[in-house]
Parts: structure tokens; sequence; C-alpha cells
């Protein structure tokens, strides 16, 4: 059998792909993507369409910095005129940057993306030749409900309402790359992400497309796989460490994630000995953020919440990076990292942050915290969270029109901040600022009480 020797280019400025021989090359990389893309997909634009509009926005930079790294490829076996390629869209650092490369060989070896069968949306696995898991990629066209998706749960187009109402379809690839820059010092150790193009890679299609001679671009989350015999439920919450239970809730905090369950939160397992909590405590690792920064202020779902390590005070650790966190700073690199993502969503972080910060510093635990972001039911009822309440009050106290403000029921409730303008959410943030203060100096008031009361 007769090898020959491959090479997978790598542009600095992100693009991916092999080569038949070594080569200096200019690979194109994407830059800014037009916001106007995704308004054509709300409009009723077909997906092909719109991504063609995407990739046609970028601006394309060209890189002469291009080492190779070098692969053995049996001949015949994927080594076509259209070989399969991946380029970072969205994403940068050594970890993203290291990730891709891994990928990039795998395809360039003749390696195929693995269907996941969990989950409502299209999933893949890839593996590198000594048959490790390496990634896990999502495409963008194979969410829950949109068109292309490959577990009957289609049909819709990009820009629509979607599993969660106040994140769109299309949109939760970017909410993973968002999760991960917002991880500073991978305090909450979310995987490695990156938003990334695959070209001529074989993901799933729907019968229309199947008839193409080359498979359609597909754009899709690209995570690091983390190596796990368990996930949080299969564990009872005394197994889990404090600081990584209250890492993750700090960051679910910040970016109000609607869908922290057990099912992804996976455990790695090390030694330790600890007398609260048995003599191993597992260490969690956050996945699957793409139902996070709503764009209007939703009810979270924090698998944490009644853990007993929620209710445990922050550590001094944990309250000098929390003091440290900077909302604004945060939405400024999000702004320019993924352009995409909608201002109202990027406003939800801030209001979060601020409440995180304040909450904190009062004294505050996690599970406290969590409380005061969720929802309660009464009498059938679905009523808005502390939080919202507090939030109604001050939309109201700065003049502006909200849906809400006339009714204590939460259904249909859309508290958002993408209505107000510049002028507006200064002063949303100055009284809110002023009366989460207010707030929390009566919960301490009345914590006293209580602890007066106690002693009796």
């Amino acid at each position: 059998m007769r090898f020959i020797k491959m090479a997978v280019t790598i542009d600095r400025h992100e693009g991916f792909g092999p080569f038949s021989r070594s080569q200096r090359c200019k690979l194109q990389s994407y830059g800014h993507l037009d916001p106007n893309v995704v308004e054509h997909s709300k409009s009723g634009g077909t997906f092909s369409h719109s991504i063609e509009l995407a990739f046609e926005a970028y601006n394309i930079h060209r890189s002469f910095s291009t080492p190779c790294l070098p692969l053995t490829t049996l001949v015949g076996e994927e080594l076509t005129c259209h070989p399969p390629r991946i380029e970072i869209v969205r994403g940068s650092g050594a970890p993203v940057h290291a990730l891709v490369v891994e990928v990039a060989i795998a395809l360039a070896s003749g390696i195929k993306p693995i269907p996941i069968p969990s989950g409502l949306g299209g999933a893949y696995a890839f593996c590198n030749q000594n048959g490790t898991n390496i990634a896990v990629a999502k495409p963008v066209d194979e969410e829950p409900f949109a068109f292309n998706n490959p577990k009957g749960l289609g049909g819709q187009m990009l820009g629509q309402p979607g599993l969660k109402k106040s994140i769109r379809i299309g949109e939760t690839g970017i909410r993973e790359l968002a999760a991960y820059l917002l991880d500073h010092g991978g305090l909450a150790a979310v995987p490695p992400t990156a938003l990334v193009k695959f070209s001529n890679a074989a993901f799933f299609v729907t019968s229309n497309a199947a008839a193409s001679a080359l498979p359609m671009p597909k754009v899709a989350s690209l995570q690091r796989f983390v190596g796990h015999a368990f996930d949080a439920g299969e564990l009872g919450p005394s197994f889990f460490s404090v600081a990584s239970v209250h890492n993750i809730g700090i960051l679910d905090i910040r970016i109000m994630n609607l869908d922290r369950h057990a099912g992804n939160m996976l455990v790695a397992e090390h030694d330790t000995n600890n007398a609260s909590y048995g003599s191993t405590v597992a260490d969690l690792v956050p996945i699957d953020h793409g139902f996070c920064l709503p764009e209007w202020l939703d009810d979270p779902y924090f698998e944490w919440l009644h853990w007993p390590q929620a209710s445990i005070p922050f550590s001094d650790y944990e309250l000098d990076y929390i003091s440290k966190l900077d909302p604004f700073k945060d939405a400024e690199v999000l702004r320019t990292a993924i352009p995409l993502l909608g201002e109202s969503a990027i406003r939800v972080l801030i209001v979060c942050t601020v409440l995180l910060k304040q909450a904190a510093a009062a004294g505050l635990c996690l599970a406290e915290i969590g409380q005061m972001m969720t929802r309660k039911f009464r009498e059938g009822q679905e009523l808005p969270s502390e939080m919202e309440n507090i939030c109604l009050k001050v939309k109201a106290s700065i003049h502006t029109k909200n849906r809400t403000e006339q009714g204590s029921k939460c259904e249909g409730a859309q508290i958002s901040f993408g209505d107000l303008n510049q002028v507006q959410w200064e002063a949303f943030l100055e009284v809110f600022g002023e009366l989460l203060r207010s707030v929390f100096e009566d919960k301490k008031c009345n914590g006293k009480k209580l602890e007066h009361l106690g002693s009796y």
C-alpha cells in the first residue's frame, strides 16, 4: 500500500486545511460579520443564502505566516480536489488554535465526524488517529427547530424564536463562545470553544441538499471534548467540591444560564480529603452554554440551587474574583469578539453581573442570589422573580413603557433592556444600583432581626 505525505497549512489568521504538498500559501479568515445577515434570515431568506451572504460580508485578511504540520494519508482516502477543511470564524488564543489544528489533522487523515445520539440538536464528536475523542461540533443549522435538524425537530429558519423563546434559532453557537470568553482565568473551567466553518465535511444534510455535488459549508461551535466517567446526575452532590460548584454558579449567574442541568456538568474526579463531603471530591466541568445570555430576563434553571455547597459562603478568593469583575469591559469583549450577539443580550449580562457583585458584597451566598433570579409558582401561576420585580420598578421609575408593568403575572413577560436608548439605559443602571443597595440593606436588617430572635 502506497503512502504519500500531506500537510495541514495553518494560517495565523484562522485558516486550517489539508494540502497535497508542503507550500506557503495565503488562506482567508473571516472578520466582522454584518448583523444585517441575521436580519435577512429573520425576514424569511433561506439558510444557505444567509450563510452565503454572511461569508461574503466578512472582511478578508491574509497572512504570509504558514507553518505546516506534516502527516501521512493513504492515497485515495479522502484525498480529492475538494478536501475537508475547517476555518476559525470567531475565537482566538493558544488553546483554541491547538484544538482547531487537531481537528484539521483529523479531517486531513480521513476521520469523519461521529453523530452523537443524545440531545435535541445535531452534535458530532471528532477523534484523533488513536481513536481518542478530541472535540465536539454543533452546527448552527442543526439546532432544535432549525430547518436542518437531524432529530426530527426542524422546519424553522434562523433568527426565529428557538427552544428557549428568548434565544433565536442559530444563535446558540455564539453563546457557547461567549461563555468561554467570559470565564476569566478559567475559573469555571469552560473548555476551549470557537465558532468555525467546515467545508466538505460529512455532516447531516436534508434530502433536498443531499443531491448536491459537495456538502454545504457548515458554521458550528467547536469545543474541546472533556473526558469524564460521569455527569453530575450520576453522582450525588455530596461528591462535588464546594469551589467547583461556586465557580460554575458564579458564571451561571453572570450569563443568566437558562439550562444548567446535571447532564451538562461533567465529573472529573480527583482524590482529596474533605471531612464535609467525603473522601473523594469531584471537580465539575461545565459544557453546553447555548442557552445563556437571553435577549430578555427569562427564568434561569440552576441545578445547583439547592445543593448544600450553594449555601456555603463565598471564599475570600471568590469574593475577590467577583469584586474585580467589570461588566462593562465584558460587554466590550462581546461586542468586539461576537458582533452578532444582540445588544439586549449584552445588557442582560451587565444587569446580572451588577446583581452578583452587589449581592456578594452584601454577604449573600450563591443559593440566595440564585433564588433572587428564579421565578416562583403560586396557585398554578408563574410569578416574576425578585430580580424581575426590581427591574420592573426601575423601568417604571424612568418612565418607560413595559407591557408587564400593570400585572403581577409573568406569563409571556419580556422584560427587555433593548428598548432603552443610551440615556435611558444609563439612567436604568443608576437607579438599579441604588435600588439593589436598598434591597440588600433590608435583607441585612431582616437577617439581624432573625438572628436576634433566635438568641431568645
